[in-house]
């Protein structure tokens, strides 16, 4: 149960972070490996650690993702590379942080690009081949924050990730006749570089807002994404599932004080 020896994935921002968790996940389970980001030196760094996980096979690709020629490229490398697409793990996004009363047209634009319009071209330009796969597998990396959270300074970037849920929802529809199954991870915190640059003491002051007691790891984020990929996972689809150490459960600190 639960193969992805041999299967073929597409990781969009797979060089660090979440999809660094993700990609690694996949390449110990054994599938071939396409990650793509924007920084050619992060690609070899991460495609050279890739491939002494597993059987697979592992390719960088320089992507942009708000660029729907790179992403018709990213899937042309791909399937020249492993012979198919089977699963498409549209991971890429930014994190800007931009207060409402401030925002410009250029921030609001820029973020959607990326975590939205990202997320269109990359799933659009694998399309043909995850058809062709007859059990394709599309996993988008959402958040908590938009769909269920919110935060201060980041209203565009909870609506990119309620908006990938819309697509989500209809494409799972759209989708479902060729075998194509569409869902989404909804990670709480998670440790990424980003994080450990706040120190110790944020770190720690995060960790007492989460049940679980500690922050989430990539790895985390690239279970679920490797399980949604199988092909037992077939008759999930549509889902946002949320990653998070019962991070949206409490009404207030209160309730997990010890």
């Amino acid at each position: 149960m639960f193969d992805l020896q041999g299967r073929s994935v597409v990781v969009t921002g797979g060089t660090k972070g979440i999809g660094r968790g993700i990609a690694t996940v996949f390449a110990r389970a054994g599938a071939n490996v396409a990650v793509a980001g924007r920084s050619t030196a992060d690609i070899d760094t991460c495609v050279a650690d890739l491939e002494q996980l597993g059987s697979g096979k592992v390719i960088g690709v320089q992507t942009d993702v708000s660029d729907r020629d790179q992403c018709e490229a990213l899937a042309s490398r791909t399937v020249e590379a492993f012979g198919g697409i089977d699963v498409v793990c549209a991971n890429a996004g930014v994190f800007p942080d931009a207060p409402l009363a401030t925002m410009t047209p250029e921030q609001l634009t820029g973020i959607f690009a990326v975590n939205v319009n990202g997320t269109f071209y990359a799933v659009q330009a694998c399309l043909d081949a995850l058809i062709a796969s007859g059990s394709g597998r599309v996993v988008l990396t959402s958040s908590i924050t938009g769909p269920i959270t919110g935060y201060p300074g980041w209203s565009h970037y909870g609506a990119t990730k309620a908006a990938q849920l819309g697509f989500m929802r209809t494409a799972a529809i759209e989708l479902a006749p060729h075998k194509i199954t569409v869902n989404a991870v909804l990670p709480g915190n998670i440790m990424t570089e980003g994080l450990l640059d706040n120190g110790e003491e944020y770190i720690a002051s995060m960790a007492r807002s989460i049940p679980a007691g500690a922050l989430g790891t990539p790895e985390d984020i690239g279970h679920l994404a490797a399980f949604l990929a199988t092909k037992e996972a077939g008759y999930i689809t549509g889902q946002a599932i949320a990653v998070d150490g019962g991070q949206v459960l409490p009404e207030s600190l209160d309730a997990i004080a010890t």
